[in-house]
């Protein structure tokens, strides 16, 4: 089965809206593991709009599941990340002022950088993985770099889910074989939901784990969390 992060950003988002402490990230974080989320996503942007850097000792003092720390790894982020090890460091490449994530890196062309930040992390014992758009030439170069995993952009698979599943997801199946090939592990996330996860789930073989955190947080509103969590992962599950 496909493991479930949940991405609790948009919880800080929620909080941070009125300066106080409610609702109480940390709490949301524990309740989202005893509810069957496998994993804790944060991604922490410079100007701290959700996740701020403080979060980071506090989530990681209580998240017994997986936790994944996502960004842009910059000497602010690195700093954070080193001193703070989670379980996974996903390697996303955010300019500042980006609204969200929506392109994965040029594992060619930032060889060199990657490869450095890539031995950083792994020196703490931290598991790499990389974002990266659903072309093998990048995932070729996230293995070339000693990375432990990709994941892979899924936001344009999303955008053209309802009008072409088939075409959507092509690129991703191609991956995916060729990710196996070369023996190095997939993720993926970006605009997955209960709409689309499944067919995807069921076409990108060795598909390890998905971070969801927007539409998960959305359905919540409707469904209560427990629920959508338990509904995301019936959705992971294998027919």
């Amino acid at each position: 089965m496909t493991r479930l992060s949940v991405n609790v950003n948009k919880v800080a988002l929620l909080r941070n809206a009125r300066g106080g402490n409610l609702p109480d990230l940390v709490q949301v974080a524990k309740d989202c593991e005893a509810f069957g989320g496998q994993g804790i996503t944060v991604h922490p942007r410079p100007d701290e709009r959700h996740i701020r850097y403080s979060d980071i000792p506090a989530l990681r003092a209580v998240v017994k599941t997986e936790f994944n720390i996502e960004g842009n790894p910059d000497a602010k982020f690195m700093q954070l990340v080193l001193a703070n090890p989670p379980h996974q460091c996903t390697l996303v490449p955010d300019s500042p002022n980006q609204l969200t994530s929506d392109h994965g890196w040029d594992t060619l062309k930032h060889y060199a950088f990657l490869k450095d930040i890539t031995q950083q992390l792994q020196a703490k014992g931290i598991r790499v993985s990389i974002f990266v758009n659903a072309e093998e030439r990048f995932i070729e170069g996230a293995k070339a770099v000693g990375a432990d995993r990709i994941e892979l952009y899924t936001g344009e698979y999303a955008q053209l889910f309802d009008h072409n599943r088939e075409k959507a997801i092509a690129p991703h199946i191609r991956c995916a074989e060729f990710a196996n090939q070369i023996n190095i592990g997939i993720n993926a996330g970006h605009d997955l939901n209960l709409h689309n996860l499944r067919f995807y789930q069921q076409n990108v073989n060795g598909l390890l784990e998905v971070s969801i955190g927007q539409a998960l947080i959305c359905d919540a509103l409707y469904y209560g969390l427990s629920n959508t969590i338990q509904m995301y992962l019936r959705e992971l599950q294998k027919d």
